[in-house]
């Protein structure tokens, strides 16, 4: 099996599980615990939050809270704060947000609070004049992604962090899931208040992720019960996964091939782009300005559910977009923003690398995919279109 689908979830690493392991089986006790056993699986739970903070720059340890996953960590922070200050109802975000921003701002837009929904180019990018002229005196919080989990662009947190506190008194929170463990990140040095993160992104079980809060920032308890999380969450500690958060995160910070996975990346798309005359990218072309792994392709006029479906009985796994959209039958959002046209967006694969991938594996999907694409462009109901636009660029 060729793995290309990295941004969805990835495997648990051996190393990550290897240091859980024996707080499944022989470390057992319960943290909260006076004995020694649950001040054993405590003091793991402050070493895991130690790896936390070091690989995301913050500047305590304090400011780490585990939570269940990256989704939970961005409802917290949105749904959280607005709890908090009731009275500064309006919230800023972007309209290729992750589900878990996305769909929580429409549903707060429904029970009385107010959404200004930036809009993006087709690159994907950001104009910053929107945001300062979108910020408000009553405006509670912006939220903004740091990568883009379908293209992998960028967006440039630091600058959009000045412009919140130089403009509003607004907090700024950012959905870091996708890119955590991919790019350097020292939140210590942003004007960032609120930063979700997930372990399944970088090798961690699913099922963990974390809130970083900045310190003198007032977040109400997400789950209300007993005082775990310094009672900012309760619930028993899910300590063997809080564990592999934590050796994940020490295993990306020691990572050192992140250019070779972005070598990998850029020939896997640019060999695409020159053998499939159908072929198109969707996001910057610079790929500087985008996650090292990351590459959205539409093959015009072709579905790309069909795609997917041929490259999985071939034994390559890819996704149609974010995992957590795959079920609908429609456009993702994010490339409908960005004025992809329906005839490329139905036809776009997710392509996302990670550390296990090889050469190898990037030649076999290179030999495979363009004979998926010509069986399926003859299948096509768009005959005419793809005969000309094989002819105009040179295919069969």
């Amino acid at each position: 099996m060729i793995y290309l689908d990295n941004n969805a979830t990835t495997r648990v690493a051996p190393e990550v599980f290897e240091a859980m392991q024996p707080y499944l089986t022989e470390t057992y006790g319960n943290p909260s615990s006076a004995h020694s056993l649950g001040q054993r699986m405590k003091s793991a739970i402050e070493h895991a939050r130690e790896q936390v903070a070091q690989l995301i720059g913050a500047a305590e340890t304090s400011e780490i809270v585990f939570t269940s996953c990256g989704s939970e960590s961005d409802n917290w922070a949105i749904g959280g704060f607005l709890e908090q200050n009731p009275t500064r109802r309006h919230i800023i975000t972007t309209r290729v947000e992750h589900e878990a921003v996305r769909n929580l701002c429409v549903h707060l837009a429904e029970i009385g609070c107010e959404v200004t929904w930036l809009e993006v180019n087709e690159s994907g990018q950001l104009d910053l004049d929107d945001l300062r002229r979108s910020l408000r005196r009553d405006t509670g919080i912006v939220s903004v992604m740091l990568a883009n989990n379908e293209t992998g662009v960028l967006f440039p947190i630091e600058e959009i962090g000045k412009i919140v506190r130089q403009n509003s008194d607004a907090v700024f929170h950012v959905d870091g899931v996708q890119a955590v463990g991919k790019i350097p990140i020292s939140l210590k040095d942003l004007e960032v208040d609120l930063f979700a993160l997930s372990g399944h992104k970088l090798h961690a079980p699913q099922g963990i992720g974390a809130l970083y809060i900045r310190n003198g920032v007032k977040l109400p308890p997400f789950i209300i019960g007993g005082t775990q999380e310094s009672g900012r969450r309760a619930g028993t500690s899910a300590v063997p996964n809080i564990v592999a958060l934590g050796a994940a995160c020490e295993l990306a910070g020691n990572f050192d091939e992140h250019e070779r996975i972005e070598s990998l990346r850029n020939k896997l798309e640019s060999e695409i782009l020159r053998t499939i005359p159908n072929a198109r990218l969707n996001g910057l072309s610079d790929p500087g300005q985008r996650l090292p792994n990351t590459s959205n392709i539409s093959f015009e006029y072709v579905e790309g559910e069909n795609i997917l479906v041929h490259l999985d009985q071939a034994g390559v796994c890819v996704s149609t977009g974010s995992a957590c959209h795959s079920k609908i039958k429609e456009s993702s959002p994010t490339l409908l923003a960005m004025n992809v046209p329906y005839t490329a967006a139905q036809g776009s694969i997710r392509f996302s690398l990670g550390r296990y991938n090889t050469e190898e594996e990037i030649d076999e999907t290179l030999r495979i995919l363009p004979g998926i694409i010509g069986k399926l462009v003859e299948m096509s109901p768009y005959d005419k279109e793809l005969k000309a636009l094989y002819a105009a660029r040179g295919g069969a």
